[in-house]
């Protein structure tokens, strides 16, 4: 295809790029799509809402213990919307919330290990699909595939959403 053949005006190869670029969207929105049907199960069955479950997320996955405010902040929430949650998941026993500095002002956000454990039981499948496709997989692959994964959560991680 030339660049005339291409209504954009681009080349062929600009054909090619948004054509791969649109096949990898297309991919990401799908494991999404699954990814969240499997949080919604796993709110539904703890009595959550789909937002305390990105929550516990964020709190498994920093690497210091998150306060109100830095959650507020990664999930794009008031400051009550996270407090509701941060109350609805210490409720059921997924978080506990610590005052350990010298300021007791800072609040420090903890995982539970029980209520870890039950949630990686829960999310055993979805570990179980990603072995699944991991050996189907050559190594450089998958760490491609990582190293883009990573510089996509950068990319996305410096979008600033709209303040609510």
């Amino acid at each position: 295809m030339n660049s005339a053949d291409d209504p954009r005006g681009g080349s062929g190869a600009d054909v090619a790029g948004v054509s791969e670029l649109t096949a990898l969207a297309v991919e990401l929105r799908r494991m999404n799509s699954e990814v969240n049907r499997l949080v919604h199960a796993f709110a539904h069955a703890q009595g959550l809402h789909a937002t305390d479950v990105q929550a516990l997320g964020a709190i498994l996955d920093a690497e210091a213990p998150l306060t109100p405010g830095r959650l507020r902040e990664r999930l794009g929430l008031t400051s009550g919307a996270v407090t509701a949650c941060l109350d609805r998941l210490e409720r059921a026993g997924h978080i506990r919330r610590t005052r350990e500095s010298s300021d007791r002002r800072v609040v420090h956000l903890y995982y539970e290990p029980g209520a870890k454990a039950a949630a990686r039981s829960f999310f055993m499948p979805l570990a179980e699909a990603a072995a699944g496709a991991r050996s189907a997989a050559a190594p450089q692959e998958l760490e491609a595939a990582r190293r883009f994964i990573a510089r996509m959560n950068g990319e996305l991680g410096r979008m600033h959403a709209p303040r609510r």
